[in-house]
């Protein structure tokens, strides 16, 4: 049988640059060479598509601080032509690596905030994880705080405030929400841009720090409770795997806990939880998942509190996937190994693409 051929994309503009290229590394790793034929494809920082033909994508990989793009990528850009999605060489424009799935391994603006799932689209091209719209509700915390809040699903209390639009002060802020409150770009991810103010006067600093990565910014109440993340995997029949616990030893969960700290956070796997308390969990992160309307993957993550109610913190629609990562590691522990779980992720997309496209054929057009 021919061997479908994957286009693997990482890197990307964003803050989470580093990240991609991270998790990159286990996921080119992890695909199986006797199913599958990988072109790596890495976006640089001014967004220039690098193609790798030998696979090394990457220098300093075991250097979170450091890593990067290798040098000596060949320039291309991804064309739908009669024959299918292809690479076409930017200085020979008549090679080109044809490819039947795109595998992004990109995380923030541009990656997976429907930019690329529109991409895929145009590409008419089978695209592991969320499509156009759940990609984009799930980036914009805002948007998906609302959007569940219509669902019957709990979420922390918030404001979302805007660059250049009158807004409270922060001693209003303050008072309303209480004291500390997190502080967000509402369009980040991995923590970049977060802070946690402990005073009116650390919240106009961590204001200031928010607005430097996103034009709209979320503040949030500080939830007292322990927080639980959940690997979702799946198209319409979904499966959850045992969720795991995350314990910030530095006051919260920041980008330099998860990923340049050694000892930034205790990530317990599976967590400390009842039998009734996981089901119920699994339960509930399924019904954020078909809420938000995705498919393939998503981690869906919850603080539990004292009282025992669950309080949706945020949705990740492409997860990291770095060796000590919470998606692959809770995956694994229910069974599904990295490989056996790309596996899945990929023939996933594939369905729903099928899926999609028999939909248009018949004259319903399908954002999924």
């Amino acid at each position: 049988m021919k061997k479908k051929a994957i286009c693997l994309v990482c890197g990307g503009q964003s803050t989470e640059h580093q990240v991609s290229l991270l998790s990159a590394i286990n996921v080119a790793a992890a695909i199986p060479r006797d199913e599958y034929d990988v072109l790596v494809v890495g976006i640089d920082q001014q967004g220039g598509w690098h193609w790798y033909p030998d696979g090394v994508f990457h220098v300093n990989g075991s250097d979170a601080d450091r890593i990067a793009l290798a040098p000596g990528g060949v320039p291309v850009f991804p064309v739908r032509l009669p024959a299918g999605a292809a690479l076409v060489e930017l200085e020979n424009p008549g090679q080109r690596q044809f490819f039947e799935v795109l595998f992004p391994v990109l995380h923030g603006a541009n990656g997976e905030d429907g930019a690329f799932q529109g991409l895929a689209q145009m590409l008419n091209c089978p695209c592991v994880g969320c499509g156009i719209a759940s990609s984009a509700i799930c980036m914009d915390k805002a948007i998906t705080k609302r959007l569940l809040h219509e669902a019957g699903i709990r979420t922390a209390r918030g404001l979302c405030l805007r660059a250049g639009v009158s807004q409270p002060g922060c001693d209003e802020i303050a008072a309303q929400l209480g004291l500390p409150v997190f502080v967000k770009p509402a369009g980040g991810g991995s923590s970049v841009g977060a802070s946690k103010a402990m005073s009116a006067e650390a919240l106009e600093s961590a204001l200031a720090e928010a607005f430097q990565y996103d034009e709209k910014v979320l503040v949030e109440e500080y939830v007292v409770g322990r927080e639980i993340e959940c690997a979702v995997l799946g198209n319409h029949e979904l499966f959850c795997a045992v969720p795991g616990e995350v314990i910030p030893k530095v006051g919260f969960y920041s980008y330099e806990a998860k990923y340049t700290m050694a000892d930034g956070a205790e990530l317990r796997a599976p967590a400390d939880l009842t039998p009734a308390q996981v089901a119920e969990v699994q339960a509930l992160a399924k019904r954020v998942y078909e809420a938000l309307d995705c498919a393939g993957m998503a981690r869906v993550d919850f603080f539990l509190r004292p009282d025992g109610a669950w309080v949706l913190n945020e949705v990740n629609t492409i997860p990291g996937f770095t060796s000590i990562s919470m998606y692959p590691r809770l995956h694994g522990l229910s069974g599904v190994s990295y490989p056996d779980l790309v596996r899945r992720l990929l023939q996933l997309c594939i369905d729903k693409h099928e899926g999609t496209c028999k939909l248009i054929r018949q004259g319903r057009p399908s954002s999924r």
